[in-house]
């Protein structure tokens, strides 16, 4: 009898501005086989996430670019089908990073085993995940909120921003959201507890951020750039602390960017308003605030302090175009694909 088949998505070919579904390829492949210190894993949950655009460019960045040809990378739970590794066992659910892909053989020391009676096992891929500990860490570690300053996070109801806001307000400061939408402003305001939220698509969109922030803005968690930056810039006050987690409005962008170079008045108001602008990559800090976040947000998540939302799209073959919206901004939460 001939071995099963299994589904994955392949990089096709490298996109050039905005992708488009040509840009992958849906494959069939056989189930592979494990060997000693290996599990065999079905994937339930594939993540997806604004970072899996600079994998698909051949650009030097602080990751290498998913090869064409090759399996698109990515988060997923998966349940344990075969295990060559005594930590684990047919039936456990597992956090994985095995990519767009229904089978994948991985090393066992690489996952962490999850448990489904704690919490939903989607939000290993959300709130308890990397997007949560990226809020976590970026806020705590370069923001450094202190009570009664503001906070100004951009795309407020997703899975980043949304935690920021809620850990900035548990610190005791101000939480001002910038999202996109009458209904994503009234969700991040009433559910996720926003003191203000900004609509970014409103053409008044730069006084009403000033009128919201009176006092100006001591934290930005940038997530955007684009105009979101050019209305937030002049509010940042002496000191600000903004920690630069992702420019979603660039990602697509090709070529030089238009308009005169504003680098110099960027650098002059970071001297006389020392300014601290601090780019980061969450696996940073796992070894300093690791164990803190998981402490804290399991907490916090477990008597409803802090609040999630997730958008959930069901079949791998769904994905790309999910990703297509979501740097887009047509998502709404923490975007999921259910295989």
């Amino acid at each position: 009898m001939s071995q099963p088949d299994g589904t994955r998505i392949v990089l096709a070919s490298r996109p050039e501005g905005r992708p488009d579904p040509g840009n992958f390829r849906l494959e069939r492949a056989p189930i592979p086989t494990i060997s000693d210190g290996q599990v065999l894993l079905k994937t339930l949950y594939l993540s997806l996430d604004p970072y899996m655009r600079g994998r698909m460019s051949a650009a030097k960045s602080y990751a290498a670019p998913v090869e064409i040809g090759q399996v698109m990378e990515g988060g997923t739970v998966a349940e344990v089908i075969e295990s060559r590794d005594p930590a684990f066992r047919a039936g456990d659910i597992v956090l994985s990073y095995s990519g767009w892909q229904s089978h994948a053989a991985v090393a066992a020391k690489g996952l962490r085993k999850l448990d489904p009676k704690a919490a939903p096992v989607t939000t290993a891929l959300g709130v308890l995940g990397m997007p949560g500990f990226t809020a976590y860490a970026g806020l705590l570690a370069i923001g450094q909120p202190k009570p009664g300053e503001t906070v100004v996070v951009a795309a407020a109801s997703g899975p980043v921003g949304s935690a920021v806001g809620q850990i900035a307000r548990l610190k005791g400061a101000r939480a001002v959201g910038i999202a996109g939408g009458p209904e994503k402003c009234a969700f991040v305001r009433e559910t996720f507890g926003f003191d203000a939220v900004i609509d970014h698509r409103d053409p008044d969109m730069a006084s009403q951020l000033a009128a919201a922030c009176p006092d100006g803005i001591d934290v930005y968690f940038e997530n955007v750039g684009g105009h979101v930056w050019d209305a937030v810039f002049p509010l940042l006050n002496t000191f600000a602390r903004i920690p630069v987690c992702g420019l979603v409005a660039q990602y697509n962008a090709t070529g030089d960017f238009p308009g005169p170079d504003r680098l110099p008045l960027l650098m002059r108001q970071v001297l006389s308003r020392s300014l601290t602008i601090r780019g980061f990559i969450q696996r940073e800090f796992v070894p300093t605030q690791g164990k803190a976040f998981q402490d804290e947000m399991t907490r916090w998540v477990a008597d409803g302090t802090v609040k999630y939302k997730e958008d959930i799209v069901e079949g791998l073959e769904k994905a790309p175009e999910a990703l297509i919206g979501l740097l887009e901004g047509k998502n709404f939460g923490k975007l999921i694909v259910k295989l």
